[in-house]
């Protein structure tokens, strides 16, 4: 049978055989493209186990910058510190794509994909927290988590993307069939280095997939007012490129995956995730001086990824409103005790301070401070 579901002004078509877990579902927005011959499909099909997993994961990254904002606020967070709230489906959705031989790195709004990449609400918290159990044993803060096959959380604008093109050429090196995911923000796209990935990508044709995360605010600075062309899914010029609906999940999912072959049987591609920031920049951004809180509702009410995926599990019949907010408040129990559990943990010994810097060896007379302050191990 098929259902019709309205969900902000829009009518996604579900079809469901009876008694079937899968439903196909038809897509929010067509496919932009540039260079390009063929597209992904416009229609896909997904499981209910697939479905309420990126719910719960959408919900829980939601929920974690949540906590950590306002932990900012009481000054329990020191430091930088950038939020993913209303970017989720990019991260969800692209590694839902992508298999565990694949390769991340990532600019410093990085949260959401230290969780998508195998580390616990309560590491990621505890990193931010400058906790001994931290993903990175509290010595990186927000920008600078990473795991098997993420390469971080980077802080320089735009650096991580010329890194992700040295990553896609070791996979291409030793014969791997895998690619690197390269993110960057719009803010990042009139970086030199980024051209010059570009560049070696397709020169030597390497298995790289440069994303573009548009949340149309490079810090406080709306795109348009920072780039001669705002087709950033263009911008690789000779590199084919597609533009994505980051705020549906599963055309994120339907898009990487179609990528990811294109890259590695082509060479490079460009993705531009158009996508939206519910905070500042930073915490820093009082986020009012480019744009209005009623911009901020308008999107939300219309565009919020997780509440796109609501609306799609009620329409396929594969979970009421009900079970969904029981999801959610069970979401909203572990991440209060991951909070507690992370802030009471001890900080790293004073030892720390200097370990890490070299492998292999002890380090001696590492500068501290000021000239007159040294560490050695």
């Amino acid at each position: 049978f098929q259902i019709t579901h309205k969900m902000a002004g829009r009518a996604a078509l579900v079809f469901r055989r009876f008694a079937s877990n899968s439903a196909t579902f038809k897509l929010n927005k067509e496919f932009q493209l540039h260079k390009l011959d063929s597209s992904p499909a416009l229609e896909t099909t997904a499981t209910s186990e697939e479905l309420l997993k990126y719910f719960k994961e959408m919900a829980v990254i939601r929920r974690m910058e949540t906590i950590a904002s306002e932990a900012y606020r009481a000054k329990q967070i020191r430091g930088f510190l950038h939020l993913y709230s209303g970017q989720e489906a990019v991260a969800v959705g692209m590694r839902a794509a992508l298999d565990s031989n694949d390769s991340i790195i990532s600019a410093y709004r990085c949260h959401g994909w230290a969780f998508v990449m195998g580390w616990s609400p309560k590491a990621i918290l505890a990193e931010l927290f400058g906790k001994a159990i931290g993903c990175s044993a509290g010595k990186g803060g927000s920008m600078h988590m990473y795991t098997e096959k993420f390469y971080g959380g980077n802080g320089i604008v735009g650096a991580q993307v010329p890194v992700g093109a040295g990553i896609a050429l070791a996979h291409q090196y030793k014969g791997e069939p895998n690619v690197c995911v390269a993110l960057y923000g719009d803010g990042a796209s009139n970086q030199g280095q980024v051209f010059e990935a570009y560049n070696i990508a397709k020169l030597w044709k390497l298995p790289a997939i440069f994303v573009c995360e548009n949340n149309h605010y490079g810090m406080g600075t709306h795109d348009y007012r920072s780039s001669a062309s705002t087709a950033y899914y263009t911008r690789g010029d000779y590199v084919p490129g597609i533009k994505v609906d980051g705020m549906d999940v599963l055309a994120v999912r339907e898009a990487t995956a179609w990528a990811k072959d294109f890259a590695l049987k082509n060479g490079p591609i460009v993705m531009e995730m158009e996508t939206y920031r519910y905070h500042g920049h930073s915490m820093s951004d009082p986020d009012t001086t480019y744009r209005s809180r009623d911009d901020i509702k308008k999107m939300r009410e219309n565009s919020d990824p997780i509440v796109q995926l609501r609306s799609r599990l009620v329409g396929a019949g594969f979970a009421t409103e009900e079970q969904l907010k029981t999801i959610e408040k069970d979401v909203r129990a572990q991440l209060q005790k991951d909070y507690e559990e992370a802030l009471a943990a001890p900080e790293p010994a004073i030892d720390q301070l200097y370990a890490h810097i070299l492998t292999g060896e002890k380090v001696q007379n590492v500068r501290g401070c000021d000239l007159l302050t040294s560490y050695s191990q």
